[in-house]
């Protein structure tokens, strides 16, 4: 094995950095080939093999490379008019949040993730009407400080604009690149250091290309009829784990 140790930050391994760079290829294949769950699961992933305090704003690199990569391919198809409502909402919920989301113990990082995963797994979000945006870029963007991956909560407003898959798609990923932009450089503003995590972010965000490439071209049609139900148990399981952690740090402390 290749000696990557002068890589890797504090409190990560090199079997974790390398499993890190996979999971990020997966996932982008997941997202590409089956259309779901990528992001979601990526942040489990991390959760496991990632400081608690570094999670959540590798996480938004990570997220805002993959998004932005599909807003330069299908930036013809992005529906403008709702953005500027949403951006600006995304800028008091990220500033409101990045003033909390620093001074939370890892306990309640972990519990609070672990609930959220459960809550996407399981919950139907009804859909968001178009005059609520800039609410919903509050909620979503404050949200997304503290757990990660508000996909679906952003999928559930765009929605409702009735649009055509590609434009759904475009709309919804600017949203998601505006989100995240806006996250990381918030957690930069209070202090989180992403030196030390340049190469994992690099290693990562490669990958993901990569996985995007291959998902895109393989285009699984089989199986997705099993692939959900799979896909959410795996999901529940590791929010339950994340639980587990939580409850067993509090016991601990």
């Amino acid at each position: 094995m290749v000696d990557i140790s002068a890589w890797i930050p504090t409190g990560m391994t090199q079997l974790s950095f390398l499993l890190l760079v996979l999971a990020s290829l997966a996932t982008s294949f997941m997202t590409a080939a089956f259309g779901i769950g990528g992001g979601v699961v990526l942040i489990v992933i991390m959760a496991l093999l990632v400081p608690p305090a570094a999670l959540i704003p590798i996480h938004g690199i990570i997220q805002l490379g993959s998004n932005g990569g599909r807003v330069v391919i299908m930036a013809k198809d992005v529906i403008w008019r709702p953005m500027i409502p949403f951006v600006m909402g995304a800028l008091i919920g990220a500033t409101a949040g990045g003033l909390l989301a620093v001074q939370l113990p890892i306990w309640l990082v972990q519990l609070g993730l672990g609930i959220f995963i459960l809550v996407i797994v399981f919950a139907k979000l009804p859909p968001i009407q178009q005059r609520y945006i800039f609410a919903g870029g509050i909620i979503s963007t404050f949200l997304t400080m503290f757990f990660g991956a508000t996909g679906n909560f952003i999928a559930a407003m765009v929605k409702t604009m009735k649009l055509d898959p590609l434009p759904h798609v475009a709309t919804h990923s600017i949203m998601m690149t505006f989100q995240h932009f806006i996250k990381v450089i918030v957690f930069g503003m209070v202090g989180f250091h992403f030196a030390p995590y340049w190469p994992l972010v690099i290693g990562m965000l490669i990958s993901g290309f990569i996985g995007t490439v291959i998902g895109r071209q393989f285009l699984v049609k089989a199986g997705q009829r099993y692939f959900k139900p799979i896909l959410n148990t795996i999901l529940a399981l590791a929010a339950c784990r994340l639980i587990y952690a939580g409850i067993a740090d509090i016991m601990e402390g």
